[in-house]
């Protein structure tokens, strides 16, 4: 199919709505690259598609499969952010990509749910490590009638409380905090890896 001069103008004005919707999710380098392979596989369509005896009934098919271009759009950013993520392993891509996952799908909504207990409970446990040697009176074992409820730092220690654990809480605090942000950031790369294994099967 060759498209006329009213086909390539509906052809541009899909790609720039294509382009402002991107722009909202990627940097301006990316989108342009973006467009310019979405155009590519766009063109390609149009060319093996027979475009008798409607030109423009034929091209709005092959835009409806393609979809709207904010879908598109959205799609295509989630596949790039989701790849970056696995590729490079950074937090930053990967909360990035968790926090899309979570907006659009149940299941990443739960995921992103355990990240961010996992984060948070790596990071709590970091924080006791740090605030142990600067107020030693305030951060251990707590214990209330002689049973331990949990760990923590208490500003000011409450009355009933009793904090156990010297500086040997340091490292303990430590070690566990950091296997746990570890083990955190390794499941979250292996979710990422196996759902974009699951969308390109």
């Amino acid at each position: 199919m060759q498209l006329t001069e009213t086909g390539e103008s509906r052809i541009n004005g899909y790609l720039f709505v294509l382009q402002r919707s991107l722009d909202t999710f990627l940097p301006r380098d990316v989108v342009r690259d973006a467009v310019r392979e979405i155009e590519s596989h766009l063109r390609e369509r149009i060319l093996a598609a027979d475009g008798s005896p409607d030109e423009r009934a034929a091209l709005e098919r092959i835009l409806a499969e393609l979809g709207p271009p904010l879908r598109v759009a959205q799609a295509y950013s989630a596949e790039r952010t989701i790849d970056e993520a696995v590729a490079t392993g950074r937090i930053v891509p990967m909360a990035r990509a968790v926090g899309h996952l979570a907006s659009t799908t149940v299941t990443g909504y739960f995921a992103a749910l355990g990240l961010l207990i996992g984060y948070l409970t790596a990071f709590a446990f970091l924080a006791i490590a740090v605030l142990k040697p600067i107020f030693p009176n305030n951060v251990g074992v707590q214990y209330v009638r002689g049973f331990p409820v949990g760990l923590g730092a208490h500003f000011p220690l409450e009355p009933g409380v009793q904090l156990h654990g010297g500086y040997a809480l340091i490292p303990v605090a430590l070690a566990c905090g950091l296997a746990i942000f570890v083990g955190t950031h390794r499941g979250a790369r292996r979710f990422l890896s196996r759902w974009r294994n699951r969308r390109v099967s």
